[in-house]
């Protein structure tokens, strides 16, 4: 568990850079950039997978299948409905509605458990989430400070409403990610990155492609292919790629292999917790006594959501009656 609990934040770590890079390029549609974040994650995973070209040839039809949903929802229409939603709305916002995802994920799969021994008990449950809500609402209630008045209530809310689907795509893919490498542990974690990095890049690919006809058609829309600012682009597109994609990846897969699902989202707070890290950076800024004190809340549901699964494993291990979702 311990283990797990590193991977996720190591994730956590690599996925707060998505936030502040939609800040970064705030001069590229939000379609371009998740194509091109897809497309430097498909190309970065060439390398490993010369390297793991073995256990990659052995995996079935059925996991290629798996791979290329998840790289759908979870990949390219996630973070390019997350990007749309930034730009239009500003970041704090679509931050916050994306920081509900350790209280809805954790309610989701727990009501759903991909095994019963998954399942706890929603009394020991409930306290974790409603902490961790508690501090997601302070955190964010003091972001919404930061909100420039520049877009028009239609932005502001069209940008909620694209952010919903980003909600969405993301509850789900962190479930059936965390399902399929359950029933298949015998597919590592690196192997498993790589083959989703591998089944992105065509979608990535077709997507930049379309949005380049679409941009020929009407050529003010975006100076395709590269845009007003290329060697950033490249760069920026390459790390998120590496990092937030691939390595980002990897470690999620571990801590999901380790965890049971409704824990692992709650560990996504560090995700919350990095992005606001590099947004304070990015503004050059230091956080208020709401966000410490949010803060503080989410590192007291996240050790309280860890005890109450390390009691119910211990209690199933004594060969008490087992406690599912009430």
């Amino acid at each position: 568990m311990f283990i797990g609990l590193l991977c996720a934040l190591g994730a956590g770590l690599m996925w707060g850079l998505v936030f502040v890079a939609p800040l970064m390029l705030g001069d590229y549609p939000g379609l371009v950039l998740s194509f091109g974040r897809y497309i430097g994650f498909g190309l970065i995973a060439l390398v490993p997978a010369y390297f793991d070209r073995r256990r990659i040839a052995a995996l079935k039809k059925a996991d290629w299948i798996a791979a290329l949903k998840l790289a759908l929802v979870g990949n390219i229409l996630y973070y390019a409905a997350l990007a749309t939603g930034i730009q239009l709305a500003d970041a704090p916002l679509p931050a916050m509605m994306i920081g509900t995802l350790p209280v809805v994920i954790s309610i989701c799969s727990n009501w759903s458990p991909g095994h019963p021994s998954e399942a706890v008990a929603w009394s020991r449950l409930a306290p974790s989430l409603v902490i961790i809500f508690a501090g997601l609402m302070l955190v964010n209630a003091s972001e919404l400070a930061h909100l420039d008045g520049s877009r028009s209530t239609a932005d502001y809310a069209l940008g909620c409403f694209i952010t919903l689907g980003a909600l969405a795509a993301w509850t789900w893919y962190p479930i059936m990610n965390a399902r399929h490498l359950k029933r298949n542990p015998h597919i590592a974690s690196s192997t498993w990155a790589t083959v989703q990095g591998l089944a992105t890049l065509p979608l990535a690919l077709a997507g930049f492609v379309g949005y380049g006809i679409y941009s020929a058609l009407n050529p003010a829309a975006y100076d395709f292919p590269l845009g007003p600012r290329p060697a950033e682009f490249i760069g920026l597109m390459l790390a998120l790629g590496l990092c937030a994609s691939w390595l980002g990846t990897m470690l999620w897969n571990k801590s999901s292999q380790r965890l049971p699902t409704s824990l692992a989202g709650q560990l996504i707070v560090f995700e919350t917790l990095a992005a606001l890290l590099y947004a304070f950076i990015w503004r050059g800024a230091a956080p208020n006594g709401a966000v410490l004190l949010g803060i503080a809340l989410l590192c007291a549901g996240v050790v309280l959501g860890m005890r109450a699964f390390q009691k119910a494993q211990s209690e199933g291990a004594s060969g008490a009656a087992p406690q599912g979702a009430e």
